[in-house]
């Protein structure tokens, strides 16, 4: 089948040919295919009655359900800009993103979240019973906010807006079009043999590419049934897998490290499912233990890919009935084109390290409101520059390092740079420094640390510095240790030296 233009129009053939086969599920319900149509149907409606014009910028404060998915469709069905926010952010984050999209509405999932209902609290929104997704939060409308104008070719119209931390620590919007995210979820279900008999479970969040386009697009566009979890428990995960008779299960590592700990502690040794044909990770890098753990546990591969979210977000995908042992993450995609760059700008042999570029249709429109970032980051020939190094070896890939200073914490992104921002606004803190390090023995990726250096005659304790990061991070975000030290290494330039912080001792906090 070939996609529609529009994110929208994926429901629509199944509607008409397979009406009574459900689409999406939940602890609160089914939609049919049927049923999910008439649901973006009415909240489209619901939307321009609303005050929502083509071009807006529609916040989704949110977790996996029902209504989310029928709010995305039809946001994309009016030309409107769906902005997906995770609910579980801080009260900071949510208003960066909220002040830099420049959002008209901003909508809160509040029956499966409750910190989506302290958003909303918050910000003064209204509960309502809306076209028929249950209670539904609504804040005020933005009479300040002008639209965007509408892309002439409907597949290049933005269809989702996800905001990642930038390098500065401040919000950087990736704009993702309909192209992008249709191509990744054609390509990843062909990869995967996506039919309607398929029954996936739809625990990466929605606010993330990977769910968005991977899981969920990827599931609609196939005529499969997709099984909404708003976030994940190993003891519900088992018990759906088997209920439900899931063929496909797409999660992070720190998940199936989670099931895995979970089957030692009951003394599983094997877990036996007899539908379930693929399992696949994504979202952090895969350890080779881990790997070996969970393939002895389940009686199959376990498969690996890469991407990230200006990538829409997949680059690369192991290949379905191939079984490795190393930590390649697969193939790049049919369609992707890709190029390793040495240091001197040219490119590097097969078997040496190099930084990668792409290109393709899964490569963002850019950052929103960030012409000098996007030309930073896509070439006049549209290349996009991961800024990762990898190394090729026969067509398969494998992730070296990164150029940059990313930290990858349970699947999520970390960048330094918003952390220090945040510890540098305490008063008595004159410095900061936040590196990532590697967790022996788990599967939890890295975890953050934060070398402070306070102000001179300010006095701080690691317990005050870590409950104001609280107040102004997300979990995921927060330093696992924060190291107090007496002066931070300084280059020549005047920049910290942050290899040469592991050494540092620390000092005594002062209370």
């Amino acid at each position: 089948m070939t996609p529609p233009e529009r994110i929208c129009d994926i429901i629509r053939p199944w509607s008409e040919r397979l009406p009574e086969r459900p689409a999406l599920a939940e602890a609160a319900g089914v939609w049919t295919y049927q049923q999910l149509a008439a649901a973006v149907s009415a909240t489209e409606k619901w939307l321009l009655d609303s005050g929502v014009r083509p071009g807006d910028r529609v916040m989704v404060v949110c977790e996996n359900c029902r209504a989310l998915v029928a709010i995305l469709l039809a946001l994309a069905a009016v030309d409107a800009w769906p902005v997906l926010v995770n609910s579980r952010l801080s009260a900071r984050e949510i208003d960066e993103i909220r002040a830099h999209s420049g959002a008209r509405r901003v909508i809160y999932t509040t029956s499966v979240s409750p910190q989506a209902r302290e958003h909303a609290k918050r910000h003064g929104a209204t509960v309502q019973e809306a076209a028929g997704l249950g209670p539904i939060a609504v804040g005020p409308l933005n009479q300040a906010v002008a639209p965007e104008p509408v892309d002439t070719e409907p597949a290049q119209r933005v269809a989702a807006l996800i905001y990642t931390s930038g390098t500065t620590g401040l919000p950087k919007g990736v704009m993702l079009t309909h192209r992008n995210l249709l191509f990744v979820a054609e390509v990843s279900a062909k990869i995967r043999s996506l039919t309607p008999d398929d029954r996936l479970y739809g625990v990466l969040p929605i606010t993330h590419a990977v769910g968005l386009s991977v899981v969920l697009l990827g599931s609609l566009l196939s005529g499969a049934t997709l099984y909404l979890a708003s976030r994940f428990d190993p003891v519900a995960a088992l018990a759906t897998l088997e209920k439900e008779r899931l063929t496909i299960m797409l999660g992070a590592p720190s998940m199936f490290s989670l099931i895995a700990d979970y089957a030692n502690l009951k003394g599983m040794r094997s877990l036996n499912f007899p539908s379930l044909r693929i399992i696949s990770s994504s979202g952090a890098p895969l350890q080779p233990a881990l790997k070996s753990q969970v393939e002895n546990l389940f009686g199959t591969t376990l498969y690996n890919g890469y991407g990230i979210t200006e990538c829409s977000p997949n680059i690369s995908q192991a290949v379905v009935g191939e079984r490795r042992t190393d930590t390649s993450v697969g193939r790049i995609l049919p369609g992707v084109e890709a190029q390793l760059v040495g240091p001197d700008g040219k490119p590097v042999p097969d078997g040496e390290v190099g930084e990668l570029w792409v290109r393709g249709p899964n490569i963002m429109k850019g950052y929103y409101r960030a012409p000098e970032e996007t030309a930073a980051a896509v070439n006049p020939d549209g290349w996009f520059n991961t800024r990762d190094l990898v190394r090729l070896e026969n067509g398969y890939l494998f992730i070296i390092g990164r150029t940059r200073e990313l930290i990858i914490r349970f699947g999520e992104n970390v960048y330094p740079a918003e952390v220090e921002a945040v510890l540098n606004a305490h008063p008595a803190v004159a410095r900061s420094a936040v590196v990532g390090r590697t967790v022996a023995g788990t599967q939890g990726g890295e975890e953050v640390i934060a070398y402070v250096q306070l102000a001179p005659l300010a006095t701080a304790s690691e317990s005050d510095l870590a409950q104001h990061a609280a107040q102004h991070l997300a979990p995921f975000k927060r330093p696992s240790h924060i190291v107090l030290v007496q002066s931070m290494p300084l280059t020549p330039t005047g920049k910290i030296a942050k290899a040469e912080l592991a050494s540092m001792s620390p000092v005594t906090p002062q209370v």
